[in-house]
């Protein structure tokens, strides 16, 4: 059964931090490019990071260049997101995907049908 569980949302003031987390199973990830979408009320679905390996960087939306840095454990199965400088408009419910092709730093496909989904984590920023 493949499962994406998210972790670590929650609130905190405009320039704090916060870190989520995606544990993976029942897919080899290795083979996926592993990514954080995010939702916010009004606003289109973004695709915010993603990373297949380090050899060839990872992409980020220019709105979190900077702040955010996506990174990897395939031998824990895990995807984390290190968010500094959080600002009100990274507001918004944020997803673990699993992307069955290969991204790089200045290409991030976009979902299709056969795109793994996590439950999402809230993460709400107050200025």
């Amino acid at each position: 059964q493949v499962m994406l569980v998210e972790s670590g949302g929650g609130s905190v003031q405009a320039g704090g931090s916060l870190t989520l987390s995606c544990e993976v199973s029942g897919f080899n990830a290795t083979l996926y490019c592993m990514a954080w979408f995010r939702q916010a009320t009004g606003r289109e679905r973004e695709g915010v990071t993603g990373i297949f390996t380090d050899i060839y960087g990872a992409y980020y939306a220019d709105s979190v260049k900077g702040r955010f840095t996506v990174s990897r454990d395939n031998a824990k199965n895990t995807l984390t997101l290190q968010m500094n400088n959080l600002k009100f408009e990274d507001t918004g419910i944020y997803y673990c995907v699993a992307l069955r092709e290969f991204c790089y730093r200045d290409y991030l496909p976009p979902p299709t049908t056969t795109t793994f989904w996590g439950q999402g984590t809230q993460v709400t920023v107050s200025s």
